[in-house]
């Protein structure tokens, strides 16, 4: 299988970088092909703006969206954006790598997937009716392939918890589970998380390392995460609301959007 990671660290020799390397040896003695986008390597343009669309005309007023749309469909998409479309269509599985910098993935990382995720590939397509929203949540261009996050956080798993002062983790990570990688269709693995990681020892980072390398044994078998599907029913169309039968009593904000029963 064919697995794409992409990896925001901006140093090669941190723990980021080291587990990294642990993933893709362990990927690759399974049989896998595996091609990593190092983004800070490569240099990545963070900023989604007029330079990415060299075809708009000076005095026409910029919609990235717009600009996005008919770039894609013209195939006047710069060459680093298109390359990088290339290896998600490519790929069977995704990973996407980073520590967690206030609550949130690095900017160069977000950018990736601003500039990459154009109207037209990852958006904004599909029928749109009373029976429809579009291709999204659970359907669209990524269906049938797989992603998961990869992330390291410098606090406590305790801190992290259902009581934690930073919040649940699994509602930090909804953000990007739920919208960045659901909404265009990959089936979403629980994240690996690893906390604490500035103060490790050896020993840590050889657990670390050893629970990442089963993880990616399991990559292809894993469940995913149960996310209610926008178009089978579960939603009120337009409105996209869920139906008011729907979900545990005590249930509410992200976690109405997981079906438990399945």
């Amino acid at each position: 299988m064919n697995v794409l990671l992409v990896f925001a660290h901006p140093e090669p020799r941190s723990l980021n970088g080291a587990l990294r390397d642990a993933a893709v040896a362990e990927l690759r003695s399974q049989g896998h092909q595996v091609r990593v986008s190092d983004l800070y390597a490569m240099g990545w343009k963070a900023a989604a703006d007029r330079a990415d669309f060299p075809q708009l005309p000076p005095d026409v007023r910029l919609n990235v969206a717009t600009a996005s749309g008919e770039a894609f469909k013209t195939h006047s998409l710069t060459d680093d954006v298109r390359a990088e479309q290339e290896k998600l269509l490519w790929a069977d599985a995704v990973i996407l790598q980073f520590p967690l910098w206030w609550f949130t993935m690095p900017a160069i990382l977000k950018g990736w997937v601003d500039r990459v995720y154009s109207y037209g590939f990852t958006y904004g397509v599909g029928e749109h009716s009373d029976k429809r929203w579009g291709n999204r949540y659970g359907e669209g261009v990524f269906a049938g392939k797989r992603a998961m996050l990869v992330v390291t956080t410098g606090g406590w798993q305790e801190h992290y918890s259902e009581r934690g002062i930073n919040g649940p983790i699994d509602d930090l990570l909804f953000p990007i589970n739920h919208g960045i990688l659901f909404y265009p269709g990959f089936d979403v693995l629980p994240a690996f998380v690893a906390h604490r990681v500035n103060r490790l020892d050896e020993a840590g980072f050889a657990d670390i390392a050893a629970r990442l390398r089963a993880r990616m044994r399991t990559l292809f078998t894993d469940q995913p995460i149960p996310y209610r599907r926008q178009n089978r029913g579960d939603y009120l169309i337009p409105s996209m609301q869920l139906r008011p039968e729907l979900g545990h009593a005590d249930a509410h904000g992200f976690g109405l959007h997981v079906d438990a029963a399945r």
